[in-house]
């Protein structure tokens, strides 16, 4: 049973490392740290630079890079170190989180203390942690050449894995933990679709928040609840600009980025009514069972999408001339709570036995 615990443990570090390893990430992203490092080294570059010959060198390739031209010409030193470490770091920590998991991964599989099917569900999170460094690589790469900063639509492809390995980790906890309920409500096959439903909002909505971040949407409508004075902003019924060169480009003119920024900003009202909806039915469902976790849940979800949509109003009418990073973060964090109770409740659907 110790042995049992300890595995618990472990994975519940290992959650609590991708959830800080996605606030970095929002950090760096919001910063505009990431091609600060512009090389891709494995080992080597576990170590910062230690001395000032070291950071000069780091500066030059910096300087080499579309954003130092077109964006950050004439930096300080001081001011590269800043984004240099915060890059540097969330870097470090992904090598970190690799040995954490995997050290101990090997020392329980050796002494057979993790169940052969617990083995399958972490053999996918090592998968979708390895499609995430590869991938946050291949962004990072988008911003080296031509564009001064990294592809928003790969940036939010690689928030979307690093999403999959947090949830594939929770579900492998969550399995480990055996946690389960030996009486569900009557109408949990009617819950879990309307879970299905809430879900797929939520994952689109995921995907078109990493757009929009990667875009730098909100500083073009930092007002709300119009978009610079119109709910439908005109440019996007203009269908000239519906065109492959505009979404490919869509840095040259603000198509795209309102396009995108209109809907992130219905879907989420929709996901909104969705969500409080679906919280109110599982409250509901929770009258008659054994167990308050589905009118608990119900309680927390509706919380957390309350907050998650204030959070998102407060980050877009703050977002003048740059997205304050405390808030665009606190969002993202609030994105990744969310998902969590969703994967909770496919879970207690799903392991009754």
């Amino acid at each position: 049973m110790k042995y049992r615990n300890i595995v618990i443990y472990w994975l519940l570090l290992g959650l609590f490392m991708v959830f800080i390893q996605v606030i970095v990430g929002g950090i760096t992203r919001l910063t505009e740290s990431g091609l600060s490092i512009t090389k891709w080294e494995v080992v080597s570059g576990t170590v910062p630079p230690l001395t000032e010959a070291a950071w000069e060198r780091e500066f030059d390739l910096y300087k080499d890079t579309p954003q130092y031209a077109e964006i950050n010409e004439g930096m300080s030193m001081s001011d590269f170190k800043f984004i240099y470490f915060w890059e540097f770091i969330h870097r470090f920590w992904a090598r970190v989180m690799g040995f954490v998991f995997l050290i101990p991964f090997i020392v329980f599989y050796l002494n057979g203390w993790i169940d052969k099917r617990l083995i399958k569900k972490l053999a996918l999170v090592v998968l979708l942690a390895i499609i995430a460094a590869t991938f946050g690589w291949i962004m990072v790469a988008s911003g080296l050449v031509q564009r001064p900063w990294v592809n928003a639509y790969k940036l939010s492809l690689h928030l979307l894995i690093a999403f999959a390995v947090y949830g594939a980790l929770f579900w492998a906890y969550l399995f480990a933990a055996d946690i389960q309920l030996r009486v569900l409500p009557s109408n949990h096959n009617i819950l879990k679709r309307n879970l299905i439903v809430f879900t797929v909002l939520l994952v689109v909505q995921l995907f078109l928040g990493g757009v929009m971040s990667g875009m730098k949407a909100a500083v073009i409508h930092p007002t709300w609840p119009d978009m610079s004075g119109s709910y439908l902003p005109g440019i996007i019924f203009d269908l000239s600009q519906w065109n492959v060169d505009n979404f490919n480009k869509y840095d040259s003119n603000p198509f795209v980025p309102t396009l995108i920024h209109f809907l992130h900003r219905n879907i989420a009202y929709i996901l909104f009514i969705v969500g409080i909806i679906f919280s109110y039915k599982l409250f509901r469902s929770a009258n008659g069972i054994e167990s308050r976790l589905f009118s608990n849940t119900a309680i927390v979800m509706a919380i957390i999408l309350s907050l998650q949509v204030l959070l998102g109003i407060v980050t877009v009418i703050t977002s003048i001339g740059a997205i304050p990073v405390l808030w665009g973060v606190m969002h993202q964090a609030f994105a990744l709570l969310l998902l969590t109770s969703v994967i909770f409740l496919f879970f207690i659907f799903s392991s009754r036995k």
